[in-house]
């Protein structure tokens, strides 16, 4: 049984939010559980985070991890080995992808692999035009001052 929200009440007073009431809903949505590879998720500071996956047995070269917009995907695909016939096979050697759901503006810095364990750094980077700015509002008499990015007054100097 699954309930669907409306979120449409909360479009009147939010701009720009619909991409997180779009997770919401699809986080809401039931899906298959696959727990292979483990992982842990981990923040470190104000913008900084560590995915921990547990690979054991995979190389480097068995290993892929591709970034798309706001999607961390990680893959794994063990090459063949034969070495004699196994009695039993403990260690889980199946081919995975796991995929992680970005913030925006969030970017991988390194990723390790020691241990059986395969680490990925993240850091939250906000680019300067996006970060908050004071306004200056103007009075009645006076005209409006807007601050001029570097990239127009460049611009402008090039044209001159």
């Amino acid at each position: 049984m699954r309930t669907a929200y409306d979120f449409s009440p909360l479009y009147r007073s939010s701009i720009g939010f619909d991409r997180v009431f779009n997770l919401l809903d699809d986080a809401s949505k039931v899906t298959t559980v696959d727990n292979w590879p483990p992982y842990d998720i981990a923040k470190l500071g104000d913008d900084d985070y560590r995915i921990t996956v547990a690979v054991a047995g995979f190389t480097q070269s068995d290993l892929s991890m591709t970034q798309e917009q706001n999607l961390l995907m990680v893959s794994g695909q063990k090459s063949e080995e034969a070495e004699g016939e196994y009695l039993h096979r403990g260690i889980a050697g199946r081919a995975f992808e796991r995929r992680f759901q970005l913030a925006d503006h969030v970017k991988v810095t390194a990723a390790t692999l020691k241990d059986g364990l395969l680490t990925i750094e993240l850091r939250r980077e906000i680019p300067e035009e996006m970060k908050p700015r004071q306004i200056e509002i103007a009075g009645e008499k006076s005209a409006p001052k807007i601050e001029r990015s570097t990239v127009e007054a460049k611009a402008e100097q090039e044209a001159a």
